[in-house]
């Protein structure tokens, strides 16, 4: 069956484009062949820095004739509406259509008509256009005289060939009959741009994929990422060295080269002295280049991994030496920030305060705004303080070290090297606490304060590390909540599903019992604006139990069984409720468990549908008096059974063992089965009937001790 092959050249894609542009590619295309009813074996696309390309294979040489019926009016219908029927249908005359006789509705029209479908060179003539023209580019540009011109061609980059070829494997392709903007398909491309000239015959993907690798072009975005990666091992090795893992930027660097070409470059050594992570940032930011580490010690080695994309006449020798200029260079830099910023600020000259206490002397001065409407940076880290000061005791750490980490917590965010590099805030304050002899304690709180950022970063586990990181994030979610800034649908500009997460996993990962509500409502108390508290807390608890249930149904969790849990109301212990859920996705999946829910649901229904019938509720208790003088065998049974287990049920949550409460729970099932098995609630005896209703309410009562079992899935 023919292929289809597309390629798309272009100017530079920058990087962080290129991958999501190839997958887009794909569905764009693909999707519009499905809804032109041309359905195909196989499709992948690839992507470098100057070329989209797609391979679709196995699609029929043309599209399939549809057979199509369209019911017309009635036979002696008014002659406007058989008149708007036959245009419709694109027929001469009524006599065209067939009568069709209904039993209910009678004699109506019918028209049969046949579709002959397209050749598929001329349906991708039409889909090809329409896609470049919508594509998704998250920037884009028009160029040239044509620029000027309404509706325009739009663009990542200039666009500046496009090659489209139609065929089967066997035979000589086809050039697809299209053009864009004066673009004109054809079966030819380029390699290269330094290392290889004049054109490229393509005829099918196979020929491509081989002749851009004659012409010093590698297609496949990951092939590139694994040359890449085992040449700088290779390299690495040699010195014996490692590479330091960066996905990203190994993501990244693939993304600048067609031919990678592996290099290795060095600084002098003394840079060593400057933290390893700016060394990294300088070398990662700036020139895109893998540090290395001493293999047999894990330290920091004075030597990089640059990718270059050209194979130079002199190995590489020049590109590596103008690498290691611009490196020598922003070290340089980045040793006078490290050195600069362990200094005293001018302004305090003589002052007895240490550096970062001047860092944080100068925040204030400077009056950063965190936020227009929640203050400046200083009147956040008081309210940080107070909040962490709070938490200390919940979390068992020592007040002073707390007070002392949530001061000099954003102090390092007006140190010059966290203004050269942002993403090492935090861990510039650790490495300049630890230098001017702060407690271990305080310099780890202050860089683990903001952890943690992701799904896979670490939690912190010391006390005061806890504390801080704890009351950043609520005081975060607090103040933006109060302001009415909360996420909505996938927009969350300021990472606030993140900070919610951030809390669950420290209480979670930490077996932290601590009262939400109440550290929400005292970070609300410290927020410079105010908002109607009670229904913050409440919206923000919610928001929490939505966070939750991401995560633990992340893990396996029943989303139900989530749901069961908070909809008992009131549940701002993370852990508790943790361990509840635990305990009652176990229950449920023994055979009691199942079979007493199974009466729980039944009871439920029963309560629901004859309290809507009598527009009432029968809460309250049943008569036991009633039942014991009149009741069934069976009533009594239930009514001893429930007071046994209400009561073990209660004792056992008042001292959190849900499982025992459970356990008593299940004592439950063979009052429950018998009672339905023999005893009809609805009786003829009116006081009958609505005591055992009300004795189905002390059911599910009893039931709702440990969870709402009416939210519960099969």
């Amino acid at each position: 069956m023919p292929d289809l092959l597309l390629e798309l050249r272009s100017e530079e894609i920058p990087a962080r484009m290129q991958r999501k542009a190839a997958e887009d590619l794909k569905k764009l295309v693909t999707d519009a062949l499905v809804e032109h009813g041309l359905v195909y074996e196989g499709a992948v696309a690839h992507v470098t820095p100057r070329r989209l390309a797609l391979h679709v294979a196995g699609l029929p040489a043309r599209q399939p004739d549809i057979d199509e019926e369209r019911k017309g009016p009635r036979v002696g219908a008014p002659e406007a509406a058989v008149q708007g029927f036959l245009k419709s249908a694109g027929l001469a005359s009524i006599d065209e259509a067939t009568v069709v006789a209904d039993p209910k509705k009678g004699e109506f029209y019918v028209a049969r008509l046949r579709r002959e479908g397209r050749e598929t060179a001329a349906v991708l003539a039409d889909i090809i256009p329409a896609v470049v023209r919508a594509f998704p580019w998250p920037k884009s540009m028009r160029w040239g005289d044509a620029s000027r011109e309404p509706g325009s061609l739009r663009w990542v980059r200039p666009l500046q060939s496009i090659l489209c070829t139609f065929g089967p494997e066997t035979e000589l392709p086809d050039v697809v009959p299209l053009d864009i903007d004066g673009l004109r398909a054809s079966d030819v491309t380029v390699g290269h741009r330094f290392m290889s000239d004049g054109l490229i015959l393509v005829r099918r993907f196979d020929d491509y994929v081989a002749a851009l690798e004659k012409a010093h072009v590698v297609l496949d975005l990951d092939e590139r990422k694994r040359r890449i990666l085992a040449d700088a091992n290779t390299l690495a090795f040699a010195q014996g060295l490692d590479i330091v893992p960066d996905e990203g930027l190994l993501e990244e660097v693939a993304g600048l080269v067609e031919w990678p070409v592996v290099l290795l470059g060095s600084f002098d050594e003394a840079f060593l002295a400057v933290p390893p992570e700016v060394i990294r940032a300088t070398i990662r930011a700036n020139q895109k280049c893998f540090v290395l580490r001493e293999a047999s010690t894990d330290k920091l080695a004075n030597r990089f991994i640059l990718v270059a994309n050209i194979e130079a006449s002199d190995g590489g020798a020049a590109i590596v030496a103008g690498n290691e200029r611009v490196v020598r260079a922003r070290l340089s830099d980045a040793r006078f920030f490290w050195e600069t910023d362990r200094k005293p600020l001018p302004e305090f000259a003589g002052s007895a305060l240490s550096p970062l206490d001047q860092r944080l002397e100068r925040l204030k001065a400077l009056n950063i705004v965190f936020h227009e409407k929640l203050g400046t940076q200083a009147a956040r880290i008081e309210r940080i303080g107070r909040l962490a000061s709070f938490l200390a005791p919940l979390v068992g750490a020592d007040a002073a070290l707390v007070a002392r980490a949530a001061a000099l917590a954003k102090a390092d965010l007006v140190t010059e090297m966290v203004g050269e590099f942002p993403e090492l805030q935090g861990l510039m304050g650790r490495y300049y606490a630890a230098a001017q002899g702060e407690d271990a304690a305080v310099a780890a709180a202050v860089e683990e304060h903001y952890k943690p950022q992701g799904p896979s970063d670490t939690t912190p586990s010391a006390p005061v590390s806890v504390a801080l990181a704890l009351a950043d994030k609520l005081d975060t979610l607090a103040g933006f909540w109060a302001i009415d800034e909360k996420p909505t649908g996938s927009k969350d500009p300021f990472a606030l599903r993140r900070a919610a997460l951030g809390v669950i996993r420290l209480v979670l990962e930490n077996n932290l019992r601590l009262p939400l509500a109440t550290l929400l409502d005292t970070a609300f108390e410290a927020l410079p604006v105010k908002a109607d508290k009670a229904a913050a807390i409440a919206d923000l608890l919610s928001f929490f139990a939505d966070r939750l249930t991401v995560h633990l149904r992340d893990k396996g969790a029943r989303h139900d069984l989530i749901a069961a849990v908070f909809a008992l109301g009131g549940q701002d212990d993370l852990l508790l409720v943790v361990r509840r859920l635990e305990a009652l996705a176990r229950f449920l999946d023994t055979e009691d468990g199942a079979n007493l829910l199974a009466g729980y649901r039944r009871a439920a229904n029963i309560l629901r549908i004859e309290e809507k019938k009598d527009g009432r509720t029968y809460d309250g208790g049943a008569d036991v008096a009633l039942i014991l003088a009149r009741g069934q065998d069976e009533e009594r049974a239930l009514v001893e059974a429930l007071r046994l287990a209400r009561a073990e049920a209660h004792a056992a949550i008042a001292r959190e063992d849900f499982a025992a409460a459970m356990r008593s729970l299940a004592e439950l099932r063979p009052a429950v089965d018998a009672f339905f098995e023999a005893v009809t609630v609805n009786a003829d005896d009116g006081d009958l009937r609505a005591n055992r209703l009300r004795l189905l309410d002390a059911l599910r009562t009893a039931m709702h001790t440990v969870a709402d079992f009416g939210v519960t899935g099969g």
